[in-house]
């Protein structure tokens, strides 16, 4: 348990419990024991809701026909998209780019983790990026799904979740852990944006249905969630600035916001019009595109909301480095035998001799 988060010595009106915050408290105002406890509470019910999402997920898009028929049209859908199909047609180059841009995001979430010193968080960070990877591996192989009819090649066997996207969120997600306060709005969002167009390509490549990406993201976030709340539960968090971290990340979390409520809006409007495709027959090429513009819309949607939302759950929220001290001035304190000036000292004096009253 951390200094900031110990416990009363007495008088408290209910038994103590690990996250009883008094400096805090008495400081900013909070309520005693509280700012640990809401950490880890409302991260751990973030990891359970991505957890609750990512099933229905699985059995809306893979266990249900409807599901399966409406991802194969947004594959089948990047053809009679001709500005995706032009856009993968005449730069080849973007897959090699995209694996390149994923080996150099987990290079720069070491590189800045270790030059700034913070060891537990990488490795936290870097845990949590490979076990997102393994449930990731896990679903592929071993959660049950129907077999695809035999379509000559036309669709590519289903890949729930996206790797690519597991790994780009789960790069974005970690630098929260390793970046400093006041830049992790800018770096976070900057790397979510990313992730968005590693997922986007990834749809207009044919590797993956919009279910898997959006299953990829799903993942990562219920993962650094569970690890947040296990941090706030060993006492690794605490207060942050209020003001001024906001404003930084401001240029990168306006368009994410943008992106996550545009993809969204648009992907669920879609969504009614592309979700009971034709039983018999062939598709028509109107309803091919639209149903890969719906699966790229909700995807990058989701995307976007998963790293807003754990921006949103760390907002004023110190994971390194250690609180505050404040210094004590005046009279009644030097009265108190407080310390001399150039010591730092908590918002209480040691001396209980002397009493506030």
């Amino acid at each position: 348990m951390a200094s900031y988060d110990r416990s009363r010595a007495g008088g408290s009106p209910r038994p103590l419990e690990t996250g009883d915050t008094w400096w805090y408290a008495a400081v900013a105002g909070e309520a005693p024991g509280s700012f640990s406890t809401r950490v880890r509470t409302r991260t751990r019910r973030a990891c359970l809701g991505a957890v609750l999402v990512l099933t229905v997920t699985y059995a809306g898009l893979v266990l249900t026909a409807t599901g399966r028929r409406w991802g194969d049209a947004a594959v089948a859908g990047r053809r009679a998209d001709t500005v995706a199909a032009t856009l993968i047609r005449e730069h080849p180059s973007l897959a090699g780019l995209t694996t390149l841009s994923l080996a150099i995001g987990c290079v720069l979430l070491l590189a800045v983790g270790l030059i700034r010193g913070r060891y537990a968080l990488t490795g936290a960070a870097a845990g949590a990026i490979v076990t997102a990877l393994a449930l990731t591996g896990l679903l592929q192989r071993y959660a049950p799904r129907p077999p695809l009819p035999d379509s000559g090649g036309t669709f590519v066997p289903s890949g729930f979740p996206s790797a690519q996207t597991t790994l780009a969120l789960g790069i974005a997600l970690g630098l929260a852990l390793v970046v400093p306060y006041r830049q992790r709005g800018l770096a976070v969002g900057a790397a979510t944006l990313w992730a968005v167009g590693v997922g986007a390509h990834t749809v207009a490549a044919g590797r993956h249905r919009p279910g898997d990406v959006i299953a990829g993201a799903l993942v990562a976030l219920a993962v650094h969630c569970g690890l947040l709340a296990l941090l706030a539960r060993k006492g690794k968090v605490h207060p942050g600035a209020r003001r001024g971290p906001a404003l930084v990340g401001l240029p990168v979390t306006l368009p994410l916001l943008l992106v996550a409520a545009a993809g969204l809006d648009a992907g669920f409007w879609l969504l009614g019009a592309t979700l009971t495709p034709p039983t018999t027959g062939a598709y028509d090429p109107a309803q091919l595109r639209l149903a890969h513009r719906c699966g790229q819309a909700l995807a990058a949607g989701v995307v976007a909301a998963a790293g807003l939302l754990l921006l949103a759950l760390l907002r004023r929220v110190e994971l390194d480095g250690v609180p505050a001290h404040y210094r004590l001035d005046g009279p009644f304190v030097e009265a108190a035998g407080a310390p001399p000036d150039c010591e730092l000292v908590d918002p209480f004096t040691e001396d209980l001799d002397h009493e506030i009253s």
